[in-house]
């Protein structure tokens, strides 16, 4: 591995920081013009680091992002008492002040949307306007609902930063992205119209900041808010269907309470299309800290492999090879594994969610 020497970034700082005040002191024209006029902005320019250790370079720039640290250059700014990116202000150290230069770092909670786009530097002498606008964070996505839907319908995306989204069918090694039609977007949801072809493609997002791709795909669910195949849950469990704003996807999911060595039987059904399919995924979480055996097809006597489950969603993945009898679904069963120190079993709450199929890489 090639190793990279990294300075600490104030020791950066005051390195940059450094460099513009000589370049300040023998630029005579900067020199005579900041003899106390209103100050003016003529450049922003990123500084810092690289993802690979190297300083970045001083190219002007007129898109800025929250955390990183940017060198506002241009005159008069030596009395400089505040510096606001989309009227929100942003620390700065007097320390990393010239007459011609100001390194600041963008603060992260900086507004990106509905906002003036720019950039103010105030000073005793007066205040300098930039127009400059704060890119949003690359997007995240927290799921999309329904999973298994068909060419035509709409599909709702959550997550965060959809600043102006573009919505795609995500590229992949033998397939080229496919525009998706947004239908209606805010900041954190987006209704979308599925187009043909999206079976077991991943739904992508993204606006100038960059793309993230659902971590699940389309077509791949068992349990969605419904369940599909016939592999339910019958009635005669006890268990609930919750919907209270905290599904881990989509707007519902499964709540039981279980005895010590307990369980939930899901019906028995038969589904055997896992060609494009590489195993399982169940989103699983409880009322305390546990465990779960996951009984797959009915193999009670094959140690079930076993989940441990904290009281935050968590999904599970499992791959063909860690169950048995993998030719086809039949029957998804999970079994009370929670016990005290002594080995005891005692009762827990569990929530299942997102129970569906992972597809193959390519």
């Amino acid at each position: 591995m090639k190793n990279i020497k990294i300075i600490s970034l104030t020791a950066c700082m005051t390195w940059v920081l450094s460099l513009l005040l000589f370049a300040s002191c023998s630029n005579d024209d900067n020199a005579s013009g900041s003899t106390g006029g209103a100050p003016v902005i003529e450049s922003v320019s990123p500084t810092g680091y690289e993802t690979n250790g190297t300083i970045k370079p001083f190219d002007p720039v007129t898109v800025g992002y929250p955390k990183n640290y940017y060198v506002i250059h241009g005159k008069g700014f030596l009395t400089a008492t505040k510096v606001t990116f989309n009227d929100f202000s942003s620390y700065f150290r007097p320390t990393f002040v010239t007459d011609t230069d100001i390194v600041i770092q963008i603060d992260e909670n900086t507004p990106y949307a509905n906002s003036s786009n720019q950039l103010r530097v105030e000073t005793q002498k007066g205040t300098a306007v930039f127009d400059f606008v704060i890119a949003p964070p690359v997007p995240t996505i927290a799921g999309f609902y329904p999973i298994n839907a068909t060419e035509g319908q709409e599909v709702t995306i959550v997550g965060k930063y959809f600043l102006n989204p573009i919505v795609t069918l995500a590229k992949t090694k033998s397939k080229e992205a496919v525009p998706v039609t947004v239908v209606s977007s805010t900041l954190e949801k987006i209704v979308v119209k599925l187009p043909a072809g999206a079976d077991t493609r991943y739904l992508a997002v993204a606006n100038m900041s960059g793309e993230t791709n659902a971590s699940y795909a389309v077509g791949t669910a068992i349990f969605d808010d419904i369940s599909y195949y016939g592999l339910d849950f019958p009635s005669w469990n006890n268990y609930t269907y919750v919907s209270d704003g905290t599904a881990e996807q989509g707007l519902t999911y499964i709540s039981k309470k279980m005895d010590a060595w307990g369980n939930i039987q899901g019906n028995w059904g038969w589904y055997d299309q896992l060609t494009p399919y590489s195993g399982l995924r169940v989103a699983i979480k409880a009322k305390v800290p546990g465990k779960l055996g996951f009984v797959f097809n009915g193999n009670w006597d094959n140690n079930p492999p076993i989940l441990d489950v904290t009281t935050e969603w968590k999904t599970f993945y499992l791959p063909w090879s860690v169950l048995t009898n993998t030719d086809r679904v039949q029957n998804i069963t999970f079994q009370n594994r929670t016990t005290t120190d002594k080995g005891d079993g005692i009762e827990n709450t569990f929530y299942f969610d997102n129970i569906g199929f992972t597809v193959k890489a390519e």
